[in-house]
């Protein structure tokens, strides 16, 4: 087929009516998490992971500066910032950096550079205020000495708000072998992250970052994220709200307690999103409702696999997630 009729094809896909979600074909899985194609901004990152790493075991000392002591973070407030990519294991590095170049060479073509390294930061420093301000108050409720001297750092917030991300763009899509869909991934990865906390230290010192991660990073896509195509902020759909990380019987006891926070921490958003107007002359703008978000993202995942399918570069996957958004 030439490429200006497949390119045709794979347009007419996107502006189609919304089409049932298909699953990943092995085929498809393999061009998707092969080692080629990793964008330059996620080699630049794993090489700062990287760097930072070493940087430790040749200067230990440097974790002082670099890693999140809330005693110490008064006077070294940049703390907040750096905590975030400095790993201090081997394991941690390992999987930061492959979580990092796997996962956002999927993430960062449907974002775009400069929104995926925006989400990067803010969930990374949210993360760090969040263990802060959580160690304080340990301390001030216990008063143990070791929740203001221990050092927390890691990029695994992050990771595990990537997850997160993959919910929010393909919700639908199934695992191959596994036969579980995307959505489940930040739910499940988090319920093993805290199994795994009462056998393991060292997994217990990571489970305030990857909750707050979590978390966070629902909150950014949930309520902060800018679209584009709409100028509005957020994803409104009930496909991406906070009860769909939890079981179906658990959600009409989860819906009205995220109501009241939703209130709570979002009533300005609200206000504001309302003074500049969901609706045009009565007609809701795109994006907008939350049947019509749930479709776009129906189409994007159709068209992802098209893409998948028939991308051979990273640079030409690049371009065609850019027309999908």
């Amino acid at each position: 087929m030439e490429p200006t009729k497949s390119r045709r094809l794979q347009i007419l896909d996107l502006v189609s009516m919304s089409t049932p979600p298909l699953s990943v074909s092995l085929s498809q899985c393999t061009r998707l998490f092969g080692a080629s194609g990793f964008t330059r901004l996620c080699k630049g990152l794993s090489l700062v992971l990287i760097s930072l790493h070493i940087l430790l075991h040749l200067f230990p000392s440097a974790i002082t500066c670099l890693a999140l002591i809330p005693a110490r973070t008064i006077p070294f407030a940049w703390n907040l910032i750096t905590a975030g990519y400095v790993e201090q294991s081997v394991y941690g590095v390992v999987v930061s950096t492959i979580g990092l170049l796997f996962i956002g060479k999927l993430l960062e073509p449907v974002w775009g550079p400069r929104e995926f390294l925006k989400f990067i930061f803010i969930v990374n420093f949210l993360t760090s205020l969040c263990i802060f301000i959580t160690a304080i108050a340990l301390y001030c409720i216990t008063g143990q000495e070791s929740y203001l001297y221990m050092p927390l750092s890691g990029f695994h917030g992050v990771i595990f708000g990537f997850l997160v991300g993959i919910k929010q763009i393909v919700p639908d899509q199934e695992l191959p072998f596994l036969k579980i869909k995307v959505k489940w991934l930040p739910s499940i990865a988090l319920l093993c992250s805290i199994a795994t906390s009462f056998w393991s230290l060292e997994a217990t010192s990571y489970l305030p970052t990857v909750i707050y991660g979590t978390y966070m990073s629902w909150i950014y896509l949930r309520y902060w994220q800018r679209k584009p195509e709409t100028k509005l902020k957020g994803d409104p759909s009930e496909d991406f709200a906070f009860s769909t990380f939890f079981p179906e019987f658990l959600r009409p006891v989860i819906d009205p307690i995220a109501s009241i926070f939703h209130r709570m921490l979002c009533g300005r958003l609200d206000a504001s999103n309302d003074a500049q107007g969901y609706t045009v002359r009565g007609e809701p703008l795109p994006g907008s409702d939350p049947i019509e978000a749930s479709r776009r993202r129906e189409r994007g995942a159709r068209a992802l696999e098209e893409r998948l399918a028939t991308a051979p570069s990273a640079g030409e996957l690049e371009t065609d997630a850019t027309e999908i958004v």
